[in-house]
């Protein structure tokens, strides 16, 4: 398919890719586990075998990237490990237990009537997405999971690497029998495409997600006009309270900070109790600036170390997704949950102590999809859920929170089996 000339044909294009996922939909919500896990297998080998072809357009992508932000740079970035670790990631889709048909709930009235709640895809699914290429066979392969079609719109600076992966995934499509378009790429870098998009093409779409910047979030919340499922930032909180253990607290802090850095569950502030700031404190700043991060402390974190510069009040609020942290002293668990409150986006936190009793507390009383006790806010990640993969954290509060895998993208009917009942 050709990319098309101009604006009009962007939205003939989009509304036939909305028509022609719905049909696939129909389809896939009518096959059986068996063949959907059969197509998630061929599609797994079919990116391995395509690795070659698909590191070469990668390579063509990073060419032309220059310009990007060593952040954007590294999500853009495939290697031979990473290639290999999306084709694992697709198996392990494969693997899981297929959600649809799972008896969610069931009951049976005084009358007789048995209801059963079960789940069924949500029909067609648009995914617009921003440098990872990892996220065309991510998503596509949790839809195709979930029974779901799916309308992909990745960013330009990926279009080559996501065309690659695409490529191989289609041909393992029509090797399970399956419609080719249950995952389709929009072949286009015209903005118009996101926009007709966001239109819902003509009710074909059911649900977008964005995955991305702030500003491609915050454009598809405030102009869809179909359901959003999605996350603004992941401006995540590492709290070492008192008693954490000195061992534990600097592997931690350290990796959920350094890892990966351009991550969405990366740790971008560090809050710690004053009554460990001179001893642990001083520990952590050390480690941190040795591995070479930026620290951005209060006037107590600074006299820490004289490489440590101010905070400023917009540190607090910053996803830096790169080699910097904030950090700062407080009193206690209360005022560590009242800054993350102030100033969190309730995607991922996390306390590092021995008390059993502070860390139930957190768990409790931090109001974020994702909340940890002494283990990495990097476990943020669908794959570590034991999900395989995700095609995004949702932090909102409606349909799924945190990672959202194939169960996440299914909704639910009641089934109601009666024996002639009818209503007085």
């Amino acid at each position: 398919m050709n990319a098309p000339a101009n604006i009009s044909d962007t939205a003939a294009l989009m509304t036939a890719m909305g028509a022609a996922a719905r049909q696939a939909a129909a389809a896939l919500a009518a096959s059986s586990a068996e063949t959907r896990t059969r197509a998630l297998v061929a599609m797994a080998e079919a990116i391995r075998a395509a690795a070659p072809d698909i590191l070469k357009a990668n390579a063509a992508d990073m060419a032309r990237a220059s310009d990007l932000s060593p952040a954007m740079r590294d999500r853009l970035m495939l290697d031979a490990k990473r290639v290999a670790g999306i084709a694992d990631g697709v198996a392990a889709i494969a693997a899981i237990p297929d959600p649809l048909g799972a008896v969610i709930a069931e009951w049976t009235q005084p009358n007789g009537l048995n209801f059963q709640r079960v789940r069924v895809p949500i029909g067609v699914i648009g995914i617009v997405y921003e440098s990872r290429p990892n996220v065309t066979a991510d998503a596509g392969a949790l839809c195709l999971r979930s029974g779901n079609a799916a309308i992909l719109r990745g960013g330009s600076e990926s279009l080559e690497s996501s065309r690659a992966l695409h490529a191989a995934m289609v041909s393992a499509l029509k090797a399970a029998g399956l419609p080719e378009s249950s995952i389709q790429l929009v072949p286009t870098t015209d903005r118009a495409a996101v926009g007709a998009m966001l239109t819902g093409l003509d009710g074909a779409l059911d649900v977008m997600i964005p995955r991305g910047g702030k500003s491609l979030v915050a454009r598809v919340q405030s102009e869809a006009r179909v359901p959003v499922l999605s996350h603004l930032e992941g401006l995540n909180t590492t709290y070492v309270h008192t008693k954490a253990d000195p061992a534990k607290a600097r592997a931690i802090v350290l990796n959920a900070k350094l890892r990966r850095t351009g991550v969405c569950g990366a740790t971008e502030t560090v809050l710690i109790d004053k009554a460990v700031l001179d001893t642990l404190g001083r520990d952590i700043v050390r480690d941190l600036l040795a591995a070479g991060c930026a620290v951005r402390g209060d006037a107590a974190v600074q006299a820490l170390d004289a490489r440590v510069t101010a905070a400023r009040e917009e540190d607090w609020r910053t996803e830096y997704l790169d080699a910097i942290v904030a950090m700062k002293a407080v009193e206690g668990a209360d005022e560590a949950i009242v800054h993350i409150a102030a100033h969190g986006t309730q995607h991922t936190d996390a306390i590092l102590t021995e008390d059993a009793s502070a860390a139930e507390d957190f768990l409790a009383r931090v109001d974020s999809a994702i909340v940890l006790w002494n283990a990495s806010t990097q476990f943020a990640d669908g794959g570590e859920f034991g999900f395989g993969a995700e095609i995004g954290i949702a932090t909102g509060k409606l349909h799924a929170r945190g990672p959202v895998g194939a169960a996440e993208l299914t909704t639910y009917k009641t089934k109601v089996r009666g024996s002639g009942q009818v209503r007085p």
